[in-house]
Parts: C-alpha cells; sequence; structure tokens
C-alpha cells in the first residue's frame, strides 16, 4: 500500500510540475507578444513623426534621416487615410506597389485592401500624422496592424499547445496499450490455469461414468452424463486455447453450427422455440471447432437472455458470391441503435449479473481468427434481434 500511494503522489506531482511548466510558458510568451506589441506600436508612433516632419519641412532642409525612418519600416503593413477614411498610401501590403493610387487598382486589390484597413482598425488605434499648408490642414492616418513575426508568436500557444495534446495523447496511447497488454496477459494466464484444475475432476467423472454403466445404470441417465462431461471437456479447450493461434480446418459449418445448436436446444426451457434451417447440407469453410462452437452458443444464450426464457430463436445458414452467411434471430427486446456497437465491446453488459465478455470474445473469434464478421444486422425494440457472421466459404 505505502509503495502504490508513492507512485499515486509521484504522479500527481509530475502532473502538478508539467502544468506549472505549461503555465510559465504560455505566460512567457504573452509577456514576449505585448512587449513587441508595444515596440511595434513606439515604432510606429516614430514613422508617424518623421511623416510630419517630412511633410512640414523645407525644400532646402536634408531630409535624409527622416527619410531613413520611414524607408526602415519593411515588416510591419501600414495603410495612410484620410480624414474621409479614404486610402492614399500603403506599404507592405501584398497589392500592386507600382500603382500609386488607390482608384487605379482593380477591383480585387482595392477590395484586399479595404478587408485590410478593418483588421488594422480592430487590432490597433489609428495615429494621426495630419500636417498643416499654410492655413489648411491636411489630416491623414496611420493605420497599421501586426507583424507578420507577432502575428506568428500570438499563435504559438496555440500550436504548443496542440504540440503539448498530441505527445500527451501519444503518451496516453502508449500506457493504455501496455495496460490492456498485461490485461490480455493476466486473462489468457487466468484462462489457461482454469483449463488446467478444470482437467483433473473431468478425468476422475469420465472414471465414475464407466462404473455407473459397470453397475448397470440407465444409459439414458449415463449417456446424459457423459454429454455434460463431454461438455466440460469442449470448455476447457476452448479456455486452454485463449492466447495462442488457433488451427482452422476445413469443416462443414452447417453440422459444426447444428451441434452446438442443438445441445443448447436440449438443456433450455420448453418454452423457448428452437428452428435451424440451412439453404444447403454443406457448407464448407475454415474453422475451429471449439472456438466457433462458441460463438454460437454466446450468440444463442444472450438470445435466451434477451427473451427472459420465453420466445423463438432461429438460426438459418445461406450463402452469397463469396461468404458463408449465418444468422441468429430471436424475438426478444431488441437493441437500441445507440448500443449496437457498443455491446461488442468488452465489459459492456445490460445484465445485472455478467461480465460483459460474450460478445467481445464473440467478435475477436470471428474477426481476429476466422478473418470473418459479426455485427447487428438489424434490431426492433420489443420484437428482436438478428446477429449475423460471415466466414468466407471454400
Amino acid at each position: 500500500m505505502p509503495l502504490f500511494k508513492n507512485s499515486q503522489t509521484t504522479r500527481w506531482l509530475a502532473i502538478f510540475a508539467s502544468f506549472i511548466i505549461v503555465v510559465l510558458i504560455l505566460w512567457n510568451t504573452y509577456s514576449f507578444f505585448q512587449k513587441f506589441k508595444t515596440e511595434e506600436r513606439l515604432k510606429m508612433e516614430i514613422l508617424g513623426k518623421a511623416y510630419k516632419r517630412f511633410a512640414n519641412i523645407d525644400i532646402d532642409t536634408d531630409v535624409s534621416f527622416e527619410n531613413y525612418i520611414i524607408q526602415s519600416n519593411n515588416s510591419i503593413p501600414m495603410i495612410i487615410t484620410d480624414k474621409n477614411n479614404q486610402i492614399t498610401f500603403w506599404n507592405n501590403i501584398d497589392v500592386n506597389d507600382t500603382i500609386a493610387q488607390y482608384k487605379l487598382l482593380n477591383t480585387k486589390d482595392r477590395r484586399y485592401l479595404t478587408n485590410q484597413l478593418k483588421i488594422m482598425k480592430s487590432q490597433n488605434a489609428q495615429i494621426d500624422v495630419s500636417y498643416s499648408v499654410g492655413n489648411t490642414t491636411i489630416e491623414q492616418y496611420i493605420n497599421y496592424r501586426d507583424s507578420d513575426l507577432l502575428t506568428k508568436l500570438k499563435y504559438y500557444p496555440i500550436s504548443f499547445l496542440l504540440i503539448l495534446l498530441l505527445f500527451s495523447s501519444v503518451i496516453y496511447l502508449f500506457f493504455k496499450t501496455n495496460k490492456i497488454a498485461e490485461q490480455n496477459k493476466l486473462w489468457t494466464g487466468m484462462a489457461k490455469e482454469t483449463a488446467h484444475q478444470i482437467g483433473t475432476p473431468l478425468s476422475s467423472l469420465l472414471g465414475w461414468i464407466e462404473l455407473l454403466r459397470a453397475d448397470n445404470v440407465d444409459e439414458s441417465m449415463v449417456s446424459e452424463i457423459e454429454k455434460d462431461v463431454t461438455r466440460l471437456n469442449v470448455i476447457a479447450e476452448r479456455f486452454s486455447k485463449i492466447g495462442s493461434i488457433p488451427v482452422l480446418k476445413k469443416h462443414n459449418i452447417v453440422i459444426e453450427t447444428k451441434k452446438a445448436f442443438e445441445y443448447l436446444e436440449s438443456r433450455s426451457s420448453k418454452q423457448v422455440s428452437f428452428k435451424f434451417e440451412s439453404k444447403k447440407n454443406e457448407f464448407y469453410t475454415q474453422l475451429n471447432l471449439q472456438l466457433y462452437g462458441w460463438v454460437i452458443e454466446n450468440l444463442v444464450k444472450n438470445a435466451i437472455d434477451s427473451m427472459k426464457g420465453k420466445g423463438e430463436i432461429n438460426i438459418k445458414i445461406t450463402e452469397n458470391l463469396k461468404n458463408i452467411i449465418v444468422l441468429v434471430t430471436d424475438t426478444g427486446k431488441g437493441i437500441p441503435k445507440n448500443m449496437q456497437q457498443k455491446i461488442f465491446s468488452p465489459g459492456f453488459t445490460t445484465k445485472k449479473r455478467g461480465w460483459g465478455l460474450g460478445l467481445s470474445l464473440s467478435r475477436r473469434i470471428i474477426e481476429d481468427y476466422h478473418k470473418g464478421k459479426i455485427r447487428v444486422q438489424k434490431s426492433e425494440l420489443n420484437k428482436g434481434t438478428t446477429f449475423c457472421v460471415s466466414l468466407k466459404k471454400i
């Protein structure tokens, strides 16, 4: 128990430390963003002052410094507008800069500039660069948006979070896969040990059957006991095969399906009506008899439970061009559409007493071992369900 508590504490400390690191990185990024945004604002204000001096300066005055400031802006997109919000100048924008006048631009470029102006107004307050010519004031305003570098920095936290989420998902899937593998090993070990433990009393039971025959006990009774012992032996074989690659051989699926079906029929309530039909007497496919019989029994038992021990079960074997189709139909309570995929998940059950492994195991046997398909073909509430097993025919 102390070891478990220590591992739990270490895990939570690691999670907390990771959270603090992420918060610090995001906060640091935000601080950089605000700092760069302030610097860009300062740069544009200096640029605005240079524009005003350039407009008001005498012809003979040296304007090289002002011109240097104006020319140095090669990263921040900007648009200058007049008092009527009309565009008079633009820079660092992907629009033909050889055309000096907005009105001479084509419709596409004018629309693009207008959209850029809206973005600029939403991002930053405009800078007043109005100047006077004699007694007349020429109103002009610089509008600008964040540089590409600042925009990338703004979206960096989102990219970082996405990468972190992806990395966390990979780690989670890795540990989940390892956990599932460990659970599978545990279940495999338990199944094989169960098969081994069943083997000893089975041998004794077979000996008792022979003694009963020697004492001239009613053969019909001995025969039924023998069937059940044989049945226990089949179950033990099934458990012993869990975790191993099953051997598939060519078998007549009609005969094997009927065997499993008739065994359950003889040991079920007389209130359950059993019906078996096949399009042909012989359909051949690759089967592992013990595992395939397990699937049929699981489907029939589920059908009986669904009908609460009263109703009709029908197994029909047919074919299409490539596959043999086994249909198991009941007149039970049906399966809601939102559960028709969940019922094959390990542990999912609607029964008060159930492990939720029968249909999950059936899917694994059919799809992983026999390379076939198993699904709910149709189901109506309070009318019944049809399961479909599809296997490649020989």
